[in-house]
C-alpha cells in the first residue's frame, strides 16, 4: 500500500498544482494588467466550486458504470487532462479580452469552466479510490501524505512561477503555464499507472441509498441541530480563510506596486507556514484539543488579516508579510484541526456528511470570491480608492472569523453523534418511505 499511497498522492498533487497558476497568477494579471473586473475575475475562478454538485453523480455513476473493468482511473485521467487543456489554454484566451471582449470573455468562460470539471471530475474519483485502496485504518495516513505532497507542490509551483516571471510578457507567461501543464500531466501518469486493480461492475448499492435523491439527503442533514451549526460555522470561516484566494495578490500589486513574479512569491510563503502549521497540528492536537487548536488558528489568521489591511494603510510591505506569515500558519492549523472535527462528525453515513462539509467548502469559496469582488468592485467606484475597496473586503473577513470562533465553541461533537444514530433510524426511513410513496 506504500507505493500506492504515494502514487495517489501524485495525482492529487497533479491536479492541485493546475490550480496555482489560474487561480492566482492568472487573476493578478487580468485584474492589474488587463485591467479586468474584479467581480468577473472571481466569478470565473469560483466556477470550478459551482460544479462541485457534480461530484455526487459522478460518484455514483462511476460506481455502477466501470470501463475496461477500471471504476475510478478512466474518469481521474478524464478529469486530469481536462485540467491540463484548461490551464494551457486559459492565457490565450484572457488575451482576447482587450480585444475583443465578448468573444474573450466566452472563451474564458468555456476555459475555465473546462479546468472546474476537470477538477471535480478527478477530485471525486481519487479520493473514491483512495478510500478504497486504504481501508478503515490505512486513510488518515493516506490523507496525510496527499496533502503533504499536495502542498510541497503548490509551493514549488508558485516559486518556479515566480523565477519564471522575473520578466514579465504575455509570451513567457504562455510558456510559464505550458510547463506547469506538462509537469502535472507527467505526474498523474505516473500515479495512475498500475495503480487500481480491475474489478466486476457491480455497484454494491443498497437499493435504499439508489432511491434517496441528493435533495432528501441534504434534508436528513439539516434536521440535526449539530450538523447545521457545523454547517454555519464551516462556511462562515472558509468563507473569510479561502476568500482571500483571487484578491491578495492584486491588492499586493495595487498597494506596494510589487512585479508579477513578486505577488507570484506570495503563494509559496503562505504554503510553506501553511505546511508547517499542519506538521505541528498534530503535536499541538494531543496536548490542547482539536477546538482548542482550531479557535488559536482563527485567531491567528484574524491577526494575520489584520496587519494585511494594515499594512496597506500605512503602506508597508514589510508588515504585509508578517500578516501573510500569520495568515498562512493560522490557516495550516485551522485545517488541520477542523479535519479532525469533521472525521468525528462523520461517524454515521460518512459518506452523506463528508458531501455536505465538502458542499460547505464549495459554497464558502463561491461566496467569499464572488461577493469579495463585487464588494471590492463596488467600494472602488464609489470611493474611487482601490485600497479602501480590498481593505473593506478583508475587513468583512475578518468579522467572519469572529463569528466562526462563537460559533465553535456551541459544537459538541457527542450531540451530534446522539442526533444523527436517532436519524438514521427514524428521519430516513420516514424520508424513504416517502420517496416510495411519490
Amino acid at each position: 500500500m506504500g507505493l500506492k499511497r504515494w502514487q495517489l498522492a501524485l495525482i492529487h498533487a497533479a491536479v492541485a498544482i493546475t490550480l496555482v497558476p489560474i487561480n492566482s497568477t492568472l487573476n493578478r494579471v487580468m485584474i492589474k494588467e488587463l485591467g479586468i473586473s474584479a467581480t468577473l475575475v472571481a466569478i470565473m475562478a469560483s466556477l470550478p466550486y459551482l460544479f462541485s454538485p457534480v461530484q455526487v453523480a459522478i460518484g455514483a455513476y462511476s460506481d455502477r458504470h466501470p470501463i475496461w473493468g477500471l471504476r475510478r482511473t478512466p474518469y481521474i485521467l478524464a478529469g486530469l487532462l481536462l485540467c491540463v487543456g484548461g490551464l494551457a489554454i486559459a492565457p490565450m484566451v484572457v488575451f482576447i479580452l482587450p480585444q475583443n471582449f465578448f468573444l474573450g470573455l466566452g472563451l474564458t468562460l468555456l476555459t475555465f469552466g473546462a479546468w472546474g470539471m476537470g477538477y471535480n471530475l478527478a477530485a471525486v474519483s481519487y479520493l473514491s479510490l483512495a478510500t478504497e485502496l486504504s481501508g478503515e485504518k490505512g486513510r488518515t495516513r493516506t490523507v496525510a501524505v496527499m496533502w503533504f505532497v499536495m502542498i510541497v507542490g503548490i509551493i514549488l509551483t508558485a516559486a518556479g512561477l515566480s523565477r519564471l516571471l522575473v520578466i514579465y510578457s504575455p509570451e513567457q507567461l504562455q510558456r510559464a503555464f505550458n510547463l506547469v501543464a506538462v509537469v502535472a500531466l507527467v505526474l498523474g501518469l505516473l500515479g495512475i499507472m498500475g495503480l487500481e486493480p480491475r474489478r466486476s461492475a457491480s455497484s454494491g448499492m443498497s437499493r435504499e441509498e439508489e432511491q434517496a435523491s441528493w435533495g432528501d439527503q441534504l434534508r436528513m442533514i439539516w434536521r440535526n441541530p449539530q450538523a447545521r451549526l457545523f454547517f454555519v460555522y464551516l462556511s462562515a470561516l472558509l468563507i473569510a480563510i479561502l476568500g482571500q484566494d483571487v484578491l491578495l495578490e492584486p491588492y499586493a500589486a495595487e498597494a506596494f506596486a510589487l512585479s508579477v513574479a513578486a505577488t507570484t512569491r506570495i503563494t509559496s510563503i503562505w504554503g510553506t507556514c501553511f505546511l508547517t502549521a499542519l506538521i505541528v497540528a498534530a503535536g499541538l492536537e494531543s496536548r490542547l484539543g482539536k477546538r482548542r487548536v482550531a479557535w488559536a488558528g482563527a485567531v491567528i489568521a484574524l491577526m494575520g488579516f489584520s496587519l494585511i489591511v494594515g499594512a496597506g494603510v500605512i503602506a508597508t510591505v514589510e508588515v504585509f508579510y508578517i500578516g501573510v506569515i500569520l495568515l498562512g500558519l493560522g490557516s495550516g492549523l485551522a485545517t488541520v484541526s477542523n479535519l479532525s472535527l469533521m472525521l468525528d462528525m462523520t461517524t454515521q453515513q460518512v459518506g452523506l456528511y463528508m458531501g455536505a462539509w465538502g458542499m460547505a467548502s464549495a459554497l464558502a469559496r463561491i461566496l467569499g470570491s464572488v461577493l469579495g469582488g463585487v464588494v471590492r468592485d463596488i467600494v472602488t467606484v464609489v470611493s474611487q480608492n482601490a485600497l479602501l475597496g480590498y481593505g473593506v473586503v478583508f475587513g468583512i473577513q475578518t468579522a467572519l472569523l469572529g463569528v466562526s470562533l462563537v460559533l465553535l465553541w456551541r459544537i459538541d461533537v457527542q450531540a451530534f453523534r446522539e442526533t444523527s444514530q436517532r436519524l438514521s433510524l427514524g428521519t430516513r426511513a420516514a424520508i424513504l418511505q416517502d420517496v416510495d410513496a411519490g
